[in-house]
């Protein structure tokens, strides 16, 4: 498998800094490449108990492993300004030069409305993200650069630590519009799992956007990432999606939510069937090989994967011997 990585997303939600880091080095030994760690302010539920910040694990992550590691995804602009962003990842790509990615999207407000500002619609908030995309790509190139747009304002100042390349930028993308832009403006692209044809759609929107300012999308990163739960046994892996991931089942935007005890109230609503199409949810690991071939036959060539269950060195053991050997570029 030389075309195809895959890695482990790192479900800050979950679990602590430090067992993060422990299933980081443990996926490694067993096959697994790279690290998506995510970046939440809160956990999607209370029981999910987590919200570590995720460029101080990032860095713990770097040291104790080798493969490629980023935010999957930050959003950099409103906890967050687009310039301490860009400081964050050009510091840690100056850290661990060649290995660092820098995912960003527009946001949720579960992670965003603590600063208490106004939450704008979705239009609003993807034309936020791409305006701090022009902020982070000005500090990277290293000048004094100065910012005065829709949103943002920078005065005129640099970035004083940087590496000798800056970090490739991705971006999450799932509706036609970002998609588009994101393969004409972004280095690559980050997308959750979903239907072959949905996905099948944002790649094509990618490949349009890409196509239009000269690039080729078939050799641009596209990330994947994939949420799923295997247990040993089928009963134990369902119970495992119903308690720490409810959100798989939700069908609806989840944006606009600003608190895990209201994703709890309604997380009491989820049934197994709203899984379907949304979340493999198996105890046989071939069952979850198939699912991720699709993906891989789809054209992403980074897939990361989330086993939502806490049982994660058994999954990690597990699919680093049943599951990454079998799957083929």
């Amino acid at each position: 498998m030389t075309e195809v990585q895959i890695g482990l997303a790192a479900a800050l939600e979950q679990f602590s800094p430090r067992e993060s880091i422990r299933l980081a080095a443990l996926a490694e030994q067993h096959g697994f490449s790279g690290q998506m760690a995510a970046d939440h302010f809160q956990p999607w539920v209370p029981q999910q108990g987590e919200a570590s910040f995720v460029w101080s694990v990032l860095a713990s992550l770097a040291e104790n492993t080798t493969g490629d590691l980023g935010p999957g995804v930050t959003c950099p602009s409103f906890r967050l300004h687009p310039s301490m962003v860009a400081q964050a990842a050009a510091t840690l790509e100056a850290t661990y030069p060649g290995r660092t990615w820098l995912g960003i999207g527009s946001g949720e407000a579960l992670n965003e409305h603590i600063i208490g500002g106004y939450w704008p619609e979705a239009p609003e908030r993807v034309r936020r993200m791409f305006e701090a995309l022009e902020v982070i790509r000005k500090l990277f190139t290293g000048k004094d650069v100065k910012h005065s747009g829709e949103f943002f304002k920078l005065h005129t100042t640099r970035l004083w630590t940087l590496p000798d390349e800056p970090p490739p930028i991705y971006i999450a993308s799932a509706g036609p519009y970002t998609s588009r832009k994101t393969g004409e403006l972004a280095d690559g692209l980050i997308t959750p799992g979903a239907s072959i044809e949905k996905l099948a759609g944002i790649l094509d929107n990618f490949g349009t956007g890409a196509r239009k300012a000269g690039k080729d999308p078939d050799s641009m990163p596209k990330l994947l990432q994939v949420h799923l739960s295997w247990a040993e046994d089928d009963e134990t892996a369902w119970a495992n999606a119903l308690d720490q991931w409810p959100n798989g089942g939700m069908k609806f935007p989840k944006a606009d939510i600003r608190s895990p005890f209201d994703f709890a109230q309604m997380a009491k609503l989820v049934r197994r069937e709203d899984f379907e199409g949304r979340m493999v949810v198996s105890s046989d690991p071939d069952v979850h090989r198939a699912a991720l071939q699709k993906y891989v036959d789809a054209g992403f060539n980074r897939i990361y994967i989330h086993n939502v269950g806490r049982n994660q060195d058994q999954f990690i053991e597990t699919f680093g011997r049943d599951v990454l050997p079998k799957l083929t570029a």
